[in-house]
């Protein structure tokens, strides 16, 4: 299983969350744990375009990552 580092003040943020029952923390964790899961997909869309097998496959990829990352068709190659 893979590992995933998430920031310190994130980590501090659950943990008064979930031990502490700080439940006003509950906002910061949501953006924080929504930030990171979007940064997870654009690797993972990054990565499957380098290393497509097919050149079809290479650009879907390219194109789902490139509609995510909100670059207009107009400005891509």
């Amino acid at each position: 299983m893979k590992q995933v580092q998430i920031p310190e003040q994130l980590f501090f943020d659950l943990v008064k969350y979930h031990l502490l029952d700080m439940e006003d923390r509950l906002p910061e964790i949501k953006k924080g744990l929504t930030d990171k899961m979007d940064a997870i997909v654009m690797r993972e869309l990054y990565s499957k375009y380098k290393t497509a097998p097919t050149t079809e496959e290479k650009e879907k990829a390219r194109k789902e990552y490139l509609d995510r990352r909100g670059v207009s068709e107009s400005f891509r190659w």
